[in-house]
């Protein structure tokens, strides 16, 4: 294949942007014609600006001739992304996947073709008629044969933010039509404390309101983030950000207010506010935790009130903190031993939090470790003996660095959205009358493995099924799921895997069937601003045609349904305006109802955006109500209040989750006993993408080490090795090897190297003992185990690994360009 390079890519999409509008439109088939008829804009302008948005905020583009040559934040955006170059670039990037492309090997033998070869980049182009004809064919073929027990639907990932073209909504929507599949319950952020939160507090917890910022900068007098980096994180959203934690954020560092962050790594929020830095060695903050409630009980501090009157369960969990049942206290002096922190810090730290009206936020990475249900559980019971929660800008808080939790709400109505069950209400009843199957979202690699095999969740005991095709759209399992090597191998088990993306992600590159996606920006859509606040509604606009031939995953998913003779029940008459117009209809119903007043649908299109006021969501206190009237407004655990001890999780058994907070060792941690490999590797939230989506766009020039994913390293690590800043290193354990490039400092602590999760998996040619990935895919080198039986989350901060200076052949990276492909 011939090579070209990325400005010359561009330079031909420039050419072609304004002509693919015709190739479209023909592609639409029956749904282009109908777009015109609702009587908003539908089509892409050719010259102007446009308003839209993405995970990274509002903005509008600019457009010339057909192309995006620009995107600028909103106005009143408080705090704009710096990622929105990469979002631009995303149309338009060497990644870019033109047409639909199936792997030659699967092309010329089907299902008997040899699945260790896939990722080998030998893809064959196709028409689209011939691409979904082998789609819905196999689609058939493995629900004729296997049943919904043989067809993994289960697709996971951040996708894209709209109502419409919610793409995993969508293919479920079009698996169920077909006759079922098996799906995936739960997430990777939170897989453990989702499980474990209802039993504690009765209720998921992690993707709550928070606090209302106001509420925090006006009474917080000490702010804990505890493994969370607010600044960072929470310039992205699950819907369309309106980035209102950065207000809330600032308000608390004007008024001076004192900030704890406990992290190994000297984080963007350490930086932002010149917080008091606690650097615990990583996976030990359960630990830290009890030492601290020790010292609470130890030194008569800790609020018996509030744990006589909303908790259920202390005088069970207080043998144990107090060494009685194993002869261990878990003192200040030994929470040390384990964490590194020194006792009298701990000690300090515990009388600071009950001395001061003290809000503990906890981030999600302390829960994506062996054993995560502990952390946030302990968090939890910790907050109970400080006796705050319910408290104006006291107590703990799950996501305020997540999606703007705590920005105040508004009182506008709720956008609704397609479902995934068609017009048939084929829902859960249905689906398991069909067979079909529902397993832990992070165990997938473990199903392929185990077809058959019992496995424990949450109390209930069921067996993996035995499945034969993977369906997979809007993620990128090959870069967020754990261990890559054991992944690769498991995957050979599936006969078919079918793949939408617009970039040439590594999932993509190991499918046998490739359909280009368009983006957000070349499709029109609706969504809500901001998850938490609900600042308003965004039309999210069609900036530009879709470039090449992709075409909107409602389009694909409606042709293979039509193909399956669901074509109707998919569709339910409506094309992508129609869809839209329906859920912001559905939404000015609401309004009326409650007193909000909305404009008319074409009138809200051309504005582009609606905004709603702000009404008492700034005096929001997360469990008011709870601490005014525990009898009135009970929670939702069996006893009604916060159990620190579950009868429930002690009825189920499981040896790794006992039924209070627990410290239990982890597979592998530094320093731990046994531990084999010397440094720790902190796999934290990128700065300059969302997990894996932009990886594959000009900003990784910007943060790139000689090419490679940074990895950073405290220089006496680097010293003791050898390594110099710029250099690149290989990263090693038994389960994988990566290359890095280093860079020195003392932002990430002694005994800690940090490498980004997102990094594109970029194998190299060459097998050794594991194959050797290229650019700095921190999954290569994570455990694929369980948190535990009970939540069966990831582990992707379980990992222990070396480092050393790479002295190997050069490498060529080859995973941000197409792959081989015959055209």
């Amino acid at each position: 294949m011939t090579k070209i390079s990325g400005n010359e890519l561009r330079a031909e999409l420039s050419r072609r942007a304004f002509l693919s509008y015709s190739v479209a439109a023909g592609a639409l088939g029956m749904f282009g014609p109908s777009f015109l008829a609702q009587g908003a804009r539908a089509e892409a302008l050719a010259n102007g600006k446009v308003m839209s948005g993405s995970h990274w905020g509002i903005f509008t583009a600019t457009v010339e001739n057909g192309r995006a040559t620009a995107f600028t934040p909103w106005e009143k955006d408080p705090h704009p992304s710096p990622m929105l170059e990469g979002v631009l670039d995303s149309i338009y990037s060497p990644t870019r996947i033109k047409y639909p492309m199936v792997r030659r090997e699967f092309l010329e033998k089907g299902v008997k073709a040899d699945r260790s070869t896939r990722g080998n980049g030998d893809f064959v182009r196709v028409t689209w008629d011939q691409a979904l004809d082998l789609v819905a064919a196999e689609v058939k073929r493995v629900e004729e044969t296997y049943g919904p027990q043989g067809m993994f639907g289960g697709s996971y990932g951040w996708k894209s933010p709209g109502r419409l073209h919610n793409c995993t909504t969508l293919l479920r929507r079009m698996l169920t039509l077909a006759g079922g599949y098996v799906n995936g319950a739960g997430d990777y952020s939170t897989g453990a404390a989702q499980v474990i939160m209802p039993h504690v507090v009765g209720t998921l917890e992690v993707y709550e309101q928070q606090t209302a910022w106001p509420v925090v900068a006006d009474n917080t007098e000490v702010m804990v983030f505890w493994a969370a980096d607010p600044v960072k994180t929470n310039q992205i959203g699950w819907m369309v950000p309106d980035h209102g934690a950065y207000t809330g954020l600032e308000a608390l560092k004007a008024k001076g207010t004192k900030v704890v962050v406990i992290d190994p790594v000297r984080t963007k929020t350490v930086e932002f506010f010149g917080a008091d830095h606690v650097t615990p060695k990583p996976q030990t903050d359960v630990a830290l935790m009890l030492g601290m409630a020790h010292t609470l009980v130890s030194e008569d501090l800790y609020d018996k009130d509030f744990i006589a009157n909303y908790t259920s369960g202390f005088d069970k969990f207080l043998p144990y903190l107090m060494g009685e049942t194993d002869s261990t206290p878990k003192s200040a002096d030994w929470a040390s031993e384990i964490s590194g922190v020194p006792a009298e810090t701990i000690k300090d730290l515990a009388r600071l939090f009950k001395s001061k009206r003290t809000m503990l936020a906890g981030g999600w990475s302390m829960q994506r470790m062996h054993h995560g249900e502990q952390a946030h559980w302990m968090l939890v019971t910790l907050a109970a003996m400080l006796g705050q929660i319910g408290l104006p800008g006291g107590g703990f808080g799950l996501s305020y660095h997540y999606s703007g939790g705590g920005t105040p709400s508004t009182s506008g109505p709720a956008l609704s959205g397609i479902t995934d069950g068609g017009a048939a209400g084929a829902g859960p009843e249905w689906l398991a009358a069909k067979g079909a199957s529902v397993i832990p979202v992070a165990r997938v690699v473990e199903m392929l493995e185990n077809p058959g095999a019992e496995f424990d969740f949450n109390g209930t005991r069921s067996n993996y099924p035995d499945v034969k095709m993977a369906y997979w759209v809007g993620g990128n399992p090959f870069v967020h799921h754990q261990d890559r090597n054991r992944m690769v191998k498991a995957w050979e088990k599936l006969e078919t895997f079918i793949v939408h993306d617009f970039q040439w992600t590594p999932t993509a590159r190991h499918a046998d069937i490739v359909l280009p996606a368009t983006t957000s920006y070349e499709r029109n859509d609706i969504e809500t601003i901001g998850d938490y606040s609900n600042l308003g509604i965004l039309a999210m606009k069609k900036i530009v045609e879709p470039v090449y031939e992709a075409r909107s995953d409602y389009d694909i998913f409606a042709a293979v349904a039509e193909r399956l003779g669901k074509g109707k029940e998919f569709t339910e008459g409506k094309d992508e305006m129609g869809w839209i117009k329906s859920f912001y209809e559905d939404a000015a119903k609401q309004g009326k109802a409650s007193g909000v007043e909305m404009p008319e649908f074409d009138a809200f299109w051309e504005e582009g955006i609606l905004e709603f006021p702000v009404t008492d969501g700034d005096t929001f206190v997360r469990y008011a109500s709870f601490r005014e009237d525990p009898l009135l407004n009970p929670l939702g655990t069996p006893t009604g209040l916060i159990e620190i001890y579950s009868k429930n999780i002690e009825k189920m058994g499981y040896d790794d989750c006992p039924a209070h907070p627990t410290w239990m060792e982890p597979l592998e941690r530094l320093d731990g006993p046994g531990a084999k490999y010397p440094l720790h590797v902190a796999a934290s939230h990128p700065f300059n993408r969302l997990h894996s989506q932009l990886c594959g766009t000009v900003l990784r020039e910007g943060y790139a080490v000689q090419g490679h994913e940074p990895c950073l390293m405290h220089p006496e690590d680097a010293a003791a090795r050898g390594i110099a800043d710029g250099d690149v290193v290989r990263v090693f354990n038994d389960r994988g090897q990566t290359l890095t490039g280093v860079k020195v400092t003392d932002a990430v602590m002694k005994g800690v190297v940090q490498i980004y999760e997102g990094g594109w998996y970029d194998p190299s040619d060459v097998t050794e003992a594991k194959t050797l990935d290229k650019y700095g895919d921190a999954n290569v080198l994570t455990a694929d185990i369980p948190t535990s039986k009970l939540g069966q989350g990831n582990c992707g901060q379980t990992v222990l690994a070396d480092v050393e200076k790479y002295t190997g052949p050069a490498v060529t990276l080859t995973g941000f360009v197409a792959p081989k492909a015959a055209e």
